[in-house]
This record gives C-alpha cells, sequence and structure tokens, in this order.
C-alpha cells in the first residue's frame, strides 16, 4: 500500500509507488542495499531488472567532487543565532569528521539514465511511457537533478557506482552533508547568515527543478552547488520509526545505530538540503526531514559520497 500523501516542509503530492513486475526480468537479480536476493525481500519493485528501448542514451562519466577536510564543525542550530531552529536540529554542538569527498552537485538525469541503461532498472515514474515501452528524460532536463527516486534507489545507484569504478562511493551521512552545506562556522546558508534568494532554487510559484550548476553563487564554502533548494537529498542516516520526533537526536553520535544501512524499511531515513517547493524560512543548511526509503517525489534526490 501506499503511504499517504504528506504535505508540508519535504515537498508536495502523493509518493510514488513502485508497481508490481510485469512478468520476470532480465539477467541475475540485482541485490538489495544489505545483500539480500531482491525477490525475497521487501525492496520496491522499481530496483527490479527491465529490458526497454530507450530514446536517449548517455555516456558514463563519473560524478564530479569535492573534497572534505577532516576537522570539527557546528553541526545544528542554536535559537539564540537562528529563530527558525526546530527542536530536531538542537542543541547545536561539534562534530568531528574524518576527510570525504562529496558530489559537488546532486546526481543528474544523464548520470542516473547511465545506471538505468546499464542496469536495467526501472526508470522514475516521470520516464515512463506506455507502460515503459519507451523510457526517456523530461525534455531540457538532462543537467537537472535525478527525482522521484527512493532511498533504496539511490543506494542501489551508489552501489552500480562503486562496482563501477572500483571505488567505495555511497549515500553521505547528514553530518557530512552538514559540513559541506556550511563548513565549521556554524552559519545558517551556504553563502553566509544573511538569506539571498537570487542564490538558489525556492521559489515555490516555479514549481520545478533548475539545472545542477545554475546557481553558482550559493556554493558552499568547498564550492559544493544546491546545498539548499532545486531537491531535497536522500542521506544514509536513520531518522527513526516516528514521524514527529526522531529517535536520533542530537548531539549527533555516528556509533548509536543512526547509520546502520541495513535497518529495516520502516524505519525513515534523513533527507537535506530543501527544494524549490518550500519556504524560504525552511532552507537553511540545518534543516532536516524524513521518509520512508520506499517514497519517491518530485521535490527529492540525492549525491554522492566517497570516503
Amino acid at each position: 500500500m501506499c503511504a499517504p500523501s504528506q504535505q508540508g516542509r519535504a515537498g508536495r503530492g502523493a509518493p510514488v509507488c513502485a508497481p508490481s513486475p510485469q512478468g520476470g526480468h532480465v539477467g541475475p537479480p540485482l541485490r538489495c542495499p544489505a545483500g539480500v536476493n531482491i525477490d525475497k525481500c521487501g525492496v520496491p519493485a522499481t530496483l527490479k531488472r527491465m529490458q526497454m528501448p530507450w530514446t536517449h542514451t548517455a555516456a558514463f562519466a563519473e560524478p564530479e567532487l569535492r573534497s572534505i577536510p577532516a576537522g570539527p564543525f557546528l553541526m545544528g542550530s542554536d535559537p539564540a543565532h537562528d529563530p527558525e531552529a526546530g527542536p530536531e536540529e538542537q542543541p547545536q554542538h561539534t562534530v568531528t569528521l574524518p576527510e570525504f569527498a562529496i558530489g559537488r552537485t546532486p546526481v543528474t538525469c544523464a548520470q542516473y539514465l547511465v545506471f538505468l541503461q546499464e542496469t536495467h532498472a526501472r526508470p522514475p515514474a516521470h520516464w515512463r511511457f506506455l507502460r515503459w515501452r519507451i523510457r526517456h528524460i523530461p525534455a531540457h532536463q538532462h543537467e537537472h537533478p535525478i527525482t522521484y527516486v527512493s532511498w533504496y534507489e539511490a543506494v542501489a545507484y551508489c552501489e552500480w557506482l562503486a562496482e563501477r569504478t572500483g571505488k567505495p562511493y555511497r549515500l553521505p551521512s547528514e553530518a557530512e552533508w552538514e559540513k559541506a552545506a556550511r563548513g565549521v562556522d556554524g552559519r545558517r546558508y551556504p553563502w553566509g547568515d544573511v538569506w539571498e534568494a537570487t542564490r538558489c532554487n525556492i521559489q515555490p510559484e516555479r514549481e520545478e527543478t533548475t539545472p545542477v550548476d545554475a546557481f553558482p553563487s550559493g556554493a558552499s564554502p568547498y564550492g559544493v552547488l544546491d546545498m539548499l533548494g532545486n531537491v531535497w537529498e536522500w542521506t544514509r542516516s536513520l531518522w527513526g520509526e516516528k514521524l514527529r520526533a526522531p529517535e536520533f537526536r542530537y548531539p549527533y553520535e555516528a556509533g548509536d545505530g543512526r547509520e546502520n544501512q541495513a535497518a529495516p524499511e520502516y524505519v525513515r531515513r534523513v533527507l537535506r538540503g530543501v527544494s524549490f517547493y518550500n519556504e524560504a524560512a525552511q532552507a537553511r543548511c540545518a534543516a532536516r526531514y524524513r521518509y520512508s526509503p520506499h517514497n519517491s517525489y518530485a521535490s527529492v534526490g540525492f549525491r554522492v559520497a566517497l570516503g
């Protein structure tokens, strides 16, 4: 059964539920993120293989990365400094991370297309036509962020990319994501503490994504783009089972179970970044949200991490 529509901070509309598979699938079955045969676990049918013609093709290109140095940073929000701070973002505290790398932009439609071509996984809902007999990227969206992907599909892309390159690609933790977005000084936005609408895609009336490099002035201290606006982004971190309050609160402790990648499907995952559909008051580096790992929306994408 589909999860109910969740209006609010993360976006609009009902989730796109995985359709039941049409017959068999071509080639060996894909694996669940935990390494279980997909035919024997609860991972959505969208990961099953489909062999269909493409009206577009794309060449493989490894995502461009930005290196984030090891060291401490301020994570979370201080309500004395940020009046929009939510309880799930508090208290503000210091977290120390090892060096890692993160995608300069979210994964684009063109990059995700290569994954689909090579794995025959089902495409996002808005790419489908005539029961998947024709599949294509929507017009003029090759460099837009991929959307309508579940957490499981984002993980599958990272696993495919890791196998394709021999490098341990994965989703970023929410701590890694936040440091890449704001640097070490606890700033509210990637560019500082003063809101500037021209630096990101936060315009609910527009109701669409933009190319991932459309707002270079919104870059973080490390040169990472689209860390606010355009799409919410899946992280590897867990929120917990409850919708309203996170099971995994702050201070952030990586070893307390929140980075358990084998967590069951009823445990919600954390999203970061805010989408084009949200209001400016919600667009802050510390903002946290959550969805079921099966959910996929027009306002949700992801980026990769390495290290």
